[in-house]
């Protein structure tokens, strides 16, 4: 490289002085012995004003003296070196300077000194500023970035729920004020037999009484559902029954309704158990209806009522395709249907949902066992209060 023709000859008094960095070389008590031309240019004073006048410490900022008095000292003697230490010296005129500062602990003769080299960090002081504000910059547009997502997250949330509790509110509302048109119907039909009617007018009035059942069976399950999902849970009246009896009873009036299919009652231990008889016949007449929307037609469908000391457990199985594995998570769920029970227009989705509502209100379990070959069981088990 060229140098200028004006420049000091190049040994190596003159490049230490003018090097590029501050040289020191300090005692261990702190006091400057040497001081390049580069440090003392930087900080406003003479090599005579530093030299055995001045300690490194006492150019420090109030922050830096404490740094070299509970770190810089200690670590010194301990490691013998300290690299990239950054800290603010005090220029004569008042103002301070960021620099970085590596030391290295020396024996010279019988003493030990300190060797330091000083980098001005004015400009890496200033990209850490910026990069520091540029962080807080982006954490704090992040922070409302998310604060607003969460809001709308909120929001949304809010008013599905309202949405939701509106609909079953108004579910309820509906299912309730649709007993009275069913019960003039049912009243209406009534009468007209009475009335002495032709017989293939009584195969209608026969059938408007089927109708009238299955929506008056719909309601009830409307309703029930509107109770659970609005947190109340269902209402019970719980007696002392005769389990078989309640079983075998239901079993006789869904042969009734369903004359083309067969169904029949198992009976297993002894009969005596608390329950709502009401709710199990209600619960059985769901499993029931099921079982015949997705069973064989030409097998039964198998009714077991069992009683235990711990309990007592109601069952319905029947055979035919088994149902799939990923379908049977969401079989409790209300208005989940099958194909098959849609295009037989089995009601809107809430048998099951209503069977699980009522053990729960036992403080019972549901399960369902479902394999190839095996056909389908659905089991219902009521501990012992």
């Amino acid at each position: 490289m060229l140098r200028d023709a004006q420049a000091p000859p190049l040994d190596a008094h003159t490049l230490l002085e003018h090097a590029p960095c501050g040289l020191l070389v300090t005692r261990q008590d702190g006091t400057i012995v040497r001081a390049n031309a580069t440090f003392c240019t930087w900080l406003g004073y003479t090599a005579h004003e530093l030299v055995e006048k001045r300690r490194l410490q006492e150019l420090l900022s109030l922050g830096g003296r404490i740094f070299h008095q509970t770190h810089w000292s200690p670590m010194l003697c301990q490691q013998g070196s300290i690299a990239e230490v950054k800290l603010d010296l005090v220029h004569r005129q008042g103002h301070t300077l960021p620099m970085v500062m590596n030391a290295v602990r020396r024996l010279h003769g019988e003493q030990v000194h300190h060797e330091v080299a000083l980098f001005i960090a004015q400009d890496r002081n200033q990209y850490e500023r910026e990069l520091m504000r540029a962080r807080k910059q982006s954490e704090a547009l992040a922070q409302r970035e998310q604060e607003a997502q969460a809001e709308i997250s909120r929001q949304r949330a809010a008013a599905a729920e309202d949405r939701a509790q509106l609909a079953e509110q108004m579910m309820g509302i509906v299912s309730h004020d649709l007993r009275n048109p069913l019960a003039v119907i049912r009243m209406s039909a009534t009468l007209l037999e009475r009335s002495g009617l032709a017989p293939d007018h009584r195969a209608v009035t026969a059938r408007i009484h089927k109708a009238v059942g299955r929506a008056e069976r719909l309601i009830a399950d409307l309703l029930d559902f509107t109770t659970a999902r609005l947190g109340q849970g269902l209402a019970l009246l719980k007696a002392p029954i005769e389990l078989h009896q309640v079983v075998g009873g239901s079993v006789e009036e869904l042969a009734a309704a369903y004359p083309g299919r067969h169904l029949q009652h198992r009976r297993l231990g002894a009969g005596r158990c608390t329950a709502d008889a009401d709710r199990l016949v209600q619960l059985i007449g769901n499993l029931v209806s099921n079982a015949l929307a997705y069973g064989t037609r030409h097998t039964p469908v198998v009714v077991t009522s069992r009683v235990l000391d711990e309990g007592f457990e109601v069952s319905v199985h029947n055979d035919g395709n088994p149902i799939a594995a990923e379908v049977q998570a969401s079989l409790f769920e209300p208005m989940v249907r099958g194909s098959q029970a849609r295009a037989m227009g089995h009601g809107v989705g809430l048998g099951l949902f209503i069977v699980q509502e009522i053990v729960r209100a036992h403080q019972g379990t549901v399960s369902v066992e479902s394999q190839p070959g095996s056909g389908t069981t659905f089991r219902a088990w009521f501990p012992a209060p």
